[in-house]
């Protein structure tokens, strides 16, 4: 009989179910056919698919079924199980576990008992593709299983049936050992069936000794590991809840875990300390040291309160915390050293006199304020000279505001070479082009046309042109013939809603491709900046149309408008003059223009909401937007009314980076611009970086809300230091917003856009290289936006934003009460915030530091 052909003809069908009972009927030398016969099918199959196919994984379970059945050694079965190309992975890792299971149930036990084996060692991962197998023969041969940590972590993934489990007995000691455990079980709940909630019944029950857990508990906290990996355990031993004659039977081991283990760790390990019952002397020293060097205050707070309840229970432990105050007095905490001072001083009476001694010699380690106090109690020590207040440096000088131009391009090499990556780059290749197509026309199509036919081929795109270098492109093919659309400017010029300075820069580029088809180029370009800030010097601007004018030609009508947004505030009467005496509209225009005055308002709306919004309620996310609105009188000009005019939905569009050298001239308005850029964004592109905040710093004109957004954006950006430059820059001009900026640093903080501690890294740079006034005056306009109201949670690093505000009011001599402050000194509690917070009220009202 051709046992081969018909096994192989289930393979092929996959008909795994089939397959089972025919392996199962052939005898040995059948058997020894069908095992030689598979190696050389599997490369038939897999020879049918290509090597991306997951093809093979369908003939998973019969490939394994037919080894399974017909391989003799368990070596040989192991390796072919555990093969990757026909892995069950669609259908489950224990889809043929039951059809594997049928086929060796005729082979000897202590066959079955090292495949067993063989398969657990194998394990790697706790979902591995053999647990299921490994796990099943386990439980079928009732072997003890090898020690394998995957093995326990894959157990325990899987939903538990402890009632009725042999691996039970075997398992449950390393459950509280193996590696990788307490991840798996970090989500497990007891309300939730799982295995937590299965110990505590099989505790119940009887099945589990309750002993062994607690105990296997304590040990896995005493192995360590982090705060995911016990997480689970926590969990099992509160809800196991231990007695206090529990607790007092393990309390070495809970006074182990006290100094270094995880915090929810050292938090249950310290309630159960508590509630057996009384400690030997030594052991409540052991447990109040241990907790005073803690990092979380929770727990400092806690030990402080444990030792101060437990000397006022048994005044003869007075003489024994002596020891560990003098420990806290050398602390990094100033929080954790006032309170040791307030409790030695409440126990000095009770402590004798050798500990009074041991407190007095470590009176030299307090700050001198604490110092004198400890020193009255206890009569004497040595108490720490003050140390001189830091005092910030002089303000550095702000560097130049302006420099010139980089000079223009003179040759068709260095035209093509210049690559327009900046917006420096990029009006030099504008003009560069613009001036030698004026100079030789003929000459520049001569030189040029060879280069672009042996180079890349270009085509006109069939969508809009959102990049102005798709318009110099076009220019240049334009003009040599080697490819051409007739009014590109028309067809390719965007329609949808694009941001003023963007729509500004492609209208420039797009109306010098179309002077070039139509051969009305003028010989060179007006807005073609003098000054590294974009601005034209009024008497170039003149010059250059003069040039125009002799030439018969006409200026472009958006160059001329860039060049005017692109006029110094200050005028050059002698400029205008000569301007007056052109003959062009252009210089009429010119002689007649004055800098338009924009009135820029900043809205915030979040969720939906305008003024009023509370920043307060954090049960919800502020979901911003920044409206910028502006006043300004028209023109009749139309891009200059367009540029500032800024539109309620300014829109977006590329080259942002190069924005505000259109407007250096008005630079509320460029960052009004900018401003809803600012905000954090999915990509990290999309924001605004710290070169847009310089260019905004060194351009002219009034600064207001709009700057003061990006500033304070910038400011609390951690992937930008060199924000802290733009401040000081600006504030040595006497340009800085402060107030402005700490309105809008405090509204960014309080919506979630900027972490406080990174505001607080900035300021306090900024403060430490000389700004501290004007870090005090940010920091005390955003203090009303961030202080928590009356039973709110304060936020996540408020007290150093506190602690930074007070050092800056101390280092620039501020004076005056703000009623937040002094609304939420008043407030009942010690926290270390309200600390912070009186102390700055202190220093703001000149009182001599004692708590309101």
């Amino acid at each position: 009989m051709d046992h081969c052909g018909e096994i192989e003809k289930l393979i092929v069908a996959r008909q795994a179910d089939r397959l089972a009972e025919q392996v199962k009927a052939l005898d040995e030398q059948g058997r020894k056919e069908v095992a030689a016969r598979l190696p050389e099918l599997l490369k038939e199959l897999r020879a049918r698919f290509d090597r991306w196919d997951d093809g093979l994984v369908a003939y998973g379970s019969a490939l394994r079924v037919a080894g399974a059945a017909t391989f003799g050694g368990a070596a040989a079965v192991a390796s072919w199980l555990y093969r990757r190309d026909f892995a069950p992975q669609w259908d489950g890792p224990d889809a043929d576990v039951g059809l594997v299971l049928a086929v060796l149930a005729d082979r000897p036990a202590a066959w079955r008992a090292d495949l067993a084996e063989r398969l657990v060692l194998r394990l790697r991962v706790p979902d591995d593709r053999g647990m299921g197998l490994a796990l099943a023969l386990l439980r079928e041969t009732g072997i003890e299983p090898p020690p394998h940590e995957p093995l326990v972590a894959g157990w325990v993934s899987r939903e538990p049936s402890l009632s009725d489990d042999p691996l039970l007995d075997h398992l449950l000691p390393r459950l509280f050992e193996a590696q990788g455990v307490g991840r798996a079980l970090q989500w497990d709940k007891a309300s939730e069936k799982g295995w937590l909630r299965a110990l505590l019944e099989a505790a119940e029950s009887g099945r589990v000794r309750r002993e062994a857990l607690i105990d296997g508990c304590v040990r896995r906290f005493l192995l360590g590991g982090t705060p995911i990996d016990l997480r689970f355990f926590v969990r099992l031993h509160e809800a196991l809840d231990p007695s206090p004659a529990e607790a007092a039977a393990r309390a070495r081991d809970y006074l182990r875990l006290l100094p270094a283990s995880p915090g929810p760790v050292a938090e249950l390990a310290l309630k159960r300390l508590r509630a057996c019952g009384e400690l030997a002397a030594d052991d409540l020293v052991e447990a109040w040291e241990s907790l005073l060097f803690r990092p979380e205050r929770k727990l400092v707070r806690a030990g402080m309160s444990w030792l101060d309840r437990s000397v006022r229970r048994a005044p003869e432990l007075a003489g024994l915390v002596a020891g560990s105050l003098a420990s806290a007095f050398a602390a990094d905490s100033a929080e954790l050293q006032e309170k040791a001072v307030e409790l030695a001083v409440a126990h000095a009476g009770r402590m004798t006199e050798e500990g009074r001694a041991t407190v007095r010699e470590a009176i030299e380690l307090l700050p001198p304020h604490l110092g004198l106090r400890a020193s009255a109690a206890f009569a004497g020590g040595s108490v720490a000279e003050a140390e001189p207040a830091f005092v910030p440096p002089p303000l550095p000088a702000a560097p130049e505001r302006v420099h010139a131009f980089p000079a223009p391009i003179e040759s068709i090499e260095e035209l093509m070479t210049e690559e327009a990556r900046s917006w420096q780059a990029w009006e030099r290749r504008l003009a560069g082009f613009v001036t030698l197509v004026g100079r030789d026309r003929a000459g520049m199509v001569a030189e040029l046309r060879p280069r672009l036919i042996g180079g890349p081929g270009w085509t006109y795109r069939e969508e809009a042109w959102e990049w102005v270098s798709l318009w110099f492109d076009g220019a240049t093919h334009s003009l040599t013939g080697t490819a051409a659309v007739r009014q590109a400017w028309t067809r390719y010029m965007p329609k949808t809603r694009l941001a003023a300075p963007l729509r500004l820069l492609l209208h420039r580029a797009a109306e010098i491709l179309r002077a070039v088809e139509e051969d009305t180029l003028p010989p060179l370009l007006l807005a073609t900046p003098t000054h590294s800030t974009g601005h034209v010097a009024a008497a170039e601007l003149v010059r250059r149309l003069e040039v125009i004018e002799a030439a018969g030609a006409k200026p472009l009508a958006a160059d001329l408008q860039q060049a005017l947004l692109r006029l110094p505030r200050t005028p050059d009467p002698e400029a205008m003059r000569r301007a007056a005496r052109l003959t062009s509209g252009a210089g009429r225009i010119v002689a007649g223009w004055t800098c338009p005055e924009v009135a820029i308002e900043v809205e915030w709306r979040c969720n939906g909401e305008g003024e009023g919004h509370d920043w307060h309620d954090r049960s919800h996310s502020h979901d911003i937007r920044l409206v910028p609105s502006a006043t300004v009188a028209p023109t009749g000009l139309p891009l200059v009314d367009l540029m500032l005019s800024v539109p309620e939905d300014s829109g977006g569009g590329e080259h942002r980076e190069w924005w505000t050298s259109t407007l250096p001239s008005h630079r509320e308005v460029a960052a009004a611009y900018l401003m809803p850029h600012a905000l954090r964004r999915y990509w990290v592109h999309d924001t605004v970086g710290p070169e847009q905040a310089r260019e905004l710093a060194r351009a002219e004109g009034p600064v207001g809300a709009a700057f003061a957004v990006v500033l304070a954006r910038v400011l609390g950006d951690p992937r930008v230091p060199e924000s802290v430059d733009v401040l000081l820059e600006t504030a040595a001009r006497g340009e800085l917003p402060a107030e402005e900026v700490g309105r809008q640093a405090g509204l960014l903080v309080a919506s979630g856009e900027v972490r406080m501690i990174d505001m607080v890294a900035a300021l306090d740079a900024a403060a430490r290289r000389g700004a501290h006034a004007y870090v005090w005056r940010i920091a005390a306009t955003a203090l009303p936006a961030l202080l928590p109201a009356p039973g709110e949670r304060p936020r996540n690093g408020l007290a150093g934003f506190v602690t930074l505000a007070a050092a800056a009011a101390e280092w620039s001599g501020a004076r005056g009460e703000i009623p937040e402050i002094r609304a939420m000194a008043a407030r009942r509690g010690g926290s270390g915030l309200l600390r912070e917070i009186r102390r700055l009220r202190d220093l703001l009202t000149g009182d001599n530091g004692q708590e309101g």
